[in-house]
């Protein structure tokens, strides 16, 4: 990466290569919901812990009326604020009153960190699609880049379908097929050519 020229990720996919030194990312996909000059934000998709959403509502004090979503799991979404749930989900429709606190992803999809998103969800409404992390993945100013330039990662606009639609051990695979990447075929080692 050239010094000086500016690159935004937001609405991509961070797909960690084959020889990820960071065990806590190696093998993860992350949705980038913010990438600027100060740094950036994502969230894990494809790493599930041992909460299911029923768990995790009941934790809040929350019933959840939506029963296709109960046995759903919660995600690691990165190091950063472990304590702290994100919802990724769907853009409202534009007639639906918004969160208290949502990060809008231009041409993406929305990151909600306020609890009226799991209030709504508990009476069983709220949005359509949902994915709910405990923590997020965060890199301070060129971090990123710096991460990329040593090829950590490989990146490609975001699909929703591998977020929403595709099963869990499959997302990262389906991940590098964005970009036309059979993963069985990268080197374990990092290399300029």
């Amino acid at each position: 990466m050239s010094a000086g020229a500016p690159i935004n990720l937001t609405n991509q996919f961070l797909i960690a290569m084959p020889g990820m030194a960071d065990e806590m990312f190696a093998g993860s996909v992350v949705y980038l919901c913010e990438h600027n000059e100060r740094g950036a934000l994502g969230l894990v998709i494809n790493k599930p812990i041992d909460i299911t959403l029923k768990n995790l509502f009941e934790r809040v004090d929350l019933s959840l009326d939506r029963p296709e979503l109960a046995d759903a799991p919660v995600y690691f979404g990165g190091p950063v604020q472990t304590e702290r749930g994100f919802v990724l989900h769907d853009h409202l429709a534009s007639d639906a009153s918004g969160y208290s606190s949502t990060l809008s992803v231009p041409d993406g999809l929305d990151m909600t960190t306020s609890r009226d998103v799991l209030e709504a969800l508990s009476q069983g409404s709220g949005p359509r699609r949902v994915l709910i992390t405990l923590g997020y993945s965060g890199w301070g100013a060129g971090q990123l880049e710096d991460e990329l330039s040593r090829n950590g990662w490989l990146n490609v606009q975001a699909d929703p379908g591998v977020i929403f639609d595709t099963p869990v051990e499959l997302r990262y695979n389906r991940a590098m097929s964005l970009l036309g990447i059979d993963p069985s075929m990268l080197s374990q080692e990092a290399g300029h050519a």
